[in-house]
């Protein structure tokens, strides 16, 4: 497989990792580094990119969610709703530094789209914290920790 197609690849599946979608971007990118043909720096750079643009989506969703709200086919109760607009004014923006953990990090960005978190703060935060991942990942798989 060509090198453009690989980091295409690999851009994808950090992309929809992302997003609400079931995807898990760290095996694919532990899988090339494991393969010692493309350069680290080029997989993490475009794993971090494409991780923190997908985030970017989510917080573009939230921002956008309060107009479906009330809508039948609308995935998320009211009542969920609130508290997660809840939990996120209780810990604020610095909460977006765990946007990294499963379950809980895509959601969270969302959420802070609802709560209109300001995009360049948004964007520094959730950049902070899907690159520091990625980077000790890498680390962990190339025997630097």
């Amino acid at each position: 497989m060509g090198g453009f197609a690989v980091y295409a690849g690999l851009f994808v599946a950090a992309f929809a990792a992302a997003t609400i979608l079931p995807m898990q971007s760290e095996a694919v990118l532990v899988g090339l580094l494991l393969t010692d043909t493309y350069s680290p720096t080029l997989l993490l750079v475009v794993a971090s990119v494409a991780n923190t643009t997908g985030s970017a989506l989510n917080w573009l969703l939230g921002r956008s969610v309060e107009h479906y709200r009330h809508r039948r086919w609308f995935p998320v109760s009211d009542a969920m709703l609130t508290r997660a607009q809840g939990w996120y004014q209780r810990y604020g923006r610095w909460s977006l530094l765990f946007s990294w953990l499963p379950i809980v990090g895509d959601p969270l960005t969302v959420v802070a789209g609802v709560m209109r978190e300001p995009f360049p703060i948004f964007l520094l935060l959730v950049a902070i914290a899907k690159t520091g991942r990625y980077v000790v990942l890498a680390a962990l798989t190339l025997g630097f920790l």
